[in-house]
């Protein structure tokens, strides 16, 4: 049986920016609540 060749990460770099990304990504997703929150609460 012939194995497929993998697909992988082209270069450290990509990886570690993929990270970071997903990271700030959802650190947003997690903040939202409470911002959309503090601003709907103050007096216009």
């Amino acid at each position: 049986m012939a194995q497929a060749a993998k697909d992988g990460w082209g270069s450290r770099l990509g990886v570690i920016l993929a990270v970071a990304g997903s990271a700030v990504g959802l650190g947003n997703f997690l903040r939202f609540p409470g911002q959309a929150a503090a601003t709907a609460a103050a007096p216009s």
